[in-house]
């Protein structure tokens, strides 16, 4: 085996795969956006060969296992892996998840040199796993080498979204990020996720509201309109419901 890519969907793992362009892809779709973060046990057993870890806590439970079996990896922890790939690719999609899988990753690569030499990061601005596969094919999205500014930014950012509190993870929209392309629009959206002081609700959650009312309002249309005998009947039963 020498081609391994990494990404977070297991549409774009699927796609990457028929257009033939590696030999071995790994979806990580581990939600880190929702709910608390893994302890601080689980985070470090995450990337590390399997042993004991729960299903869903391992980064390779979202690729088949007759798949790692067929090419001999099961169980591999990441860096094990990446030492016996001749080229490791990321293909991180912009969404925030996405995004906040990139950090964790490169934190847990930041001290293994060896490894991360093989690492190269490809600069996504789609979903690849909506991208036809002729169109995939051709795709060829700009390469980036990974540097260890990379590896001490993506380490800051990893720390700032684990705080206690949001601060940290604000200051991050003062520094420049562009070594990471897609993290401040991540960032952002995040905080928009954030409680409002107006409405006490996040971007989501108004999000919802205002589908929830779109629909309200689609069902009254289709309520069916009294004619104007009924209309003018109510009018009527109204009236004199008055002058009793």
């Amino acid at each position: 085996m020498t081609r391994l890519i990494v990404t977070t969907d297991s549409s774009a793992a699927g796609a990457l795969l028929r257009a033939d362009l590696a030999d071995l892809v790994i979806a990580i779709e581990r939600r880190l956006i929702w709910g608390p973060l893994p302890s601080e046990q689980e985070l470090g057993a995450f990337f590390a060969p399997r042993t004991t870890q729960s299903c869903g806590l391992h980064w390779l439970d979202d690729t088949p296992s007759w798949r790692l079996e067929e090419l001999g990896v099961k169980d591999r922890g990441l860096i094990e892996l990446l030492s016996e790939c001749d080229s490791a690719e990321l293909w991180m999609e912009p969404e925030p998840n996405a995004q906040l899988i990139l950090l964790w990753l490169l934190d847990h690569c930041g001290n293994e040199r060896a490894a991360v030499s093989k690492l190269v990061m490809r600069q996504l601005d789609v979903a690849v796993g909506r991208v036809d596969l002729e169109r995939l094919a051709k795709l060829n999205p700009p390469i980036v080498d990974l540097t260890p500014d990379h590896l001490e930014l993506a380490a800051r950012a990893w720390r700032a979204y684990r705080a206690p509190t949001p601060q940290d993870w604000f200051g991050l929209l003062k520094t420049d990020l562009s070594l990471l392309p897609q993290l401040e629009w991540g960032a952002v959206d995040l905080l928009e996720e954030l409680p409002s002081v107006a409405t006490g609700l996040g971007a989501t959650e108004m999000r919802i509201l205002r589908v929830d009312r779109t629909r309200q309002r689609a069902a009254l249309r289709c309520l069916p309109r009294p004619s104007e005998a009924q209309r003018a009947s109510r009018i009527r039963l109204l009236g004199s419901g008055r002058a009793a």
